[in-house]
């Protein structure tokens, strides 16, 4: 399914980028076992995780999204390589449900508004990318909307949205982003900024049935918008037995040593998608001999 969609003003003033992540935020409850309250946090920021990295020039580049804010949830993270794929964690999946004064459910909470972003972005360079922006509101997309002002420079829109069934499973997630290019146009600006007023949310929208290539289109309107691009994009792990023996293999050999005089095999749990690889003592026998 393509489910995100990139388009462009006519005049190159502005780009969009739009996501139906439905599908990735439905397999972020399946694996951490998300209360809704996390569901929608976590949703949240992988949304803009997968759009950002979408942004990225290379396939291969990657980007890593971290709050650490003072919310119920603990840590959120959420790392997206060029393709947009995403993969998602948190430190306490089953914070519980705080209601705001309208009764809904107090995201601010849940995330915190004391704290901090951060954006790593590995993108072929000597040493990554790393910027940290305080925390603003906890929203998420005003946090994500503030850092790419202050950190990049760029006049920037973020929207995004996780709209749950009443049985807390995901009726609809997802998000758009707007950027601003160098030299835009007034005019373009000011179109921009009266869709912001009129249009409907993110959830709204796909809950109503529309795609991620008539969101991209319909938040440029008036600016006669072409669509760019489709994909597909997915939360998707990309860890596996050999990764984690090249993780092993980073360990000192003494802490190798160790793990073979305790005589019990080492379980290896991947926390992003909770996968688990198991070494036996013959295999850490043969890691510490590759290290010698």
């Amino acid at each position: 399914m393509l489910n995100l969609a990139r388009s462009i003003t006519k005049d190159g003033s502005a780009f969009s980028v739009a996501i139906d992540a439905t599908d990735i935020v439905s397999k972020i409850q399946e694996i951490h076992h998300t209360s809704a309250a996390v569901s929608i946090a976590l949703g949240r920021l992988t949304v803009a995780g997968s759009m950002m990295g979408a942004l990225l020039k290379n396939d291969q580049d990657s980007l890593t999204l971290r709050i650490k804010g003072n919310g119920t949830a603990g840590n959120l993270i959420v790392v997206s390589n060029g393709m947009g794929f995403v993969k998602s964690y948190v430190d306490n999946p089953s914070a519980g449900m705080l209601t705001n004064d309208c009764g809904g459910i107090d995201i601010q909470k849940v995330v915190g508004s004391n704290g901090m972003l951060s954006v790593v972005k590995n993108i072929g360079l000597k040493q990554p990318y790393n910027s940290q922006v305080p925390l603003i509101s906890g929203e998420i997309g005003e946090d994500i909307t503030n850092y790419y002002v202050t950190s990049e420079q760029i006049p920037t829109v973020c929207a995004l949205g996780v709209l749950l069934n009443e049985d807390s499973t995901v009726k609809c997630a997802g998000g758009f982003l707007i950027q601003l290019l160098p030299y835009a146009d007034e005019s373009v600006i000011d179109i921009i900024e009266k869709n912001m007023t009129n249009i409907k949310s993110v959830s709204k929208m796909l809950d109503e049935g529309m795609s991620p290539q008539e969101i991209s289109l319909k938040v440029l309107e008036g600016t006669t918008p072409n669509l760019l691009d489709e994909r597909e994009v997915i939360y998707k792990c990309d860890c596996d037995r050999a990764r984690t023996e090249r993780i092993l293999m980073s360990l000192d050999a003494t802490e190798i040593k160790n793990m073979i005089n305790e005589g019990k095999p080492i379980n290896v749990e991947c926390h992003f998608c909770n996968s688990k690889h198991t070494f036996d003592i013959g295999d850490l026998k043969r890691i510490l001999a590759l290290k010698s």
